[in-house]
């Protein structure tokens, strides 16, 4: 079991419940990280009426992009203040995407899945990041490009992102069958249903 040193929520208004800081960045995933060829890499976005949106790597990157530095909170209980990523706003990617389904499911490369609510990726809440510190997104990290959603506890922020599918109900993804709330908000502590 890994032991991570931090303060107490006590002395860090900043913590959420039942967190505590830490300087690293510890490393925890569902399975092997995958290798992901940027030259085969796509991402896109599945609505209703079947594949809507499609970006290769290059197109992808081509994008406008933000610098974000948001807290990020793991159900493992760290949190990291102020991390630097730079990504896409999925504002931007869902800019010409029509949909009248309220809900996503999230896939990444090696099969994980987590689902989300629509609103909860939307107005400038969440990107997909391939820059972290400066620099690309180490696998391990989920590179080339992960999901940040940093309002949510991190196992909704999927490593190695490869698409989003609309759904008509929140349907639970990963960790969700095992468990994991349904939403995620570390503020009110929802690690498990």
């Amino acid at each position: 079991m890994a032991v991570f040193g931090g303060r107490h929520r006590e002395s860090n208004p900043s913590l959420p419940p039942g967190q505590y800081e830490t300087q690293s960045f510890p490393v925890l995933s569902a399975g092997p990280t995958p290798e992901i060829d940027t030259a085969e890499w796509e991402f896109f976005i599945h609505t209703e009426t079947g594949p809507s949106r499609r970006w290769t790597w290059d197109q992808f990157r081509a994008l406008p992009a933000e610098d974000i530095t948001p807290d990020i909170h793991c159900v493992t209980s760290w949190s990291k203040f102020d991390t630097p990523w730079r990504g896409v706003s999925l504002d931007t990617l869902f800019a010409d995407v029509e949909t009248d389904l309220d809900f996503v499911m999230a896939h990444s490369y090696g099969g994980y899945t987590t689902n989300l609510p629509l609103e909860e990726i939307l107005d400038g809440r969440a990107w997909i990041a391939y820059e972290y510190d400066g620099d690309d997104l180490e696998p391990e990290h989920g590179g080339p490009a992960r999901l940040l959603v940093p309002h949510l506890y991190f196992w909704k922020s999927a490593k190695w992102i490869r698409g989003l599918v609309m759904q008509s109900e929140d349907n639970p993804g990963f960790w969700e069958q095992y468990g994991y709330h349904n939403h995620g908000d570390p503020w009110r502590e929802e690690r498990y249903a």
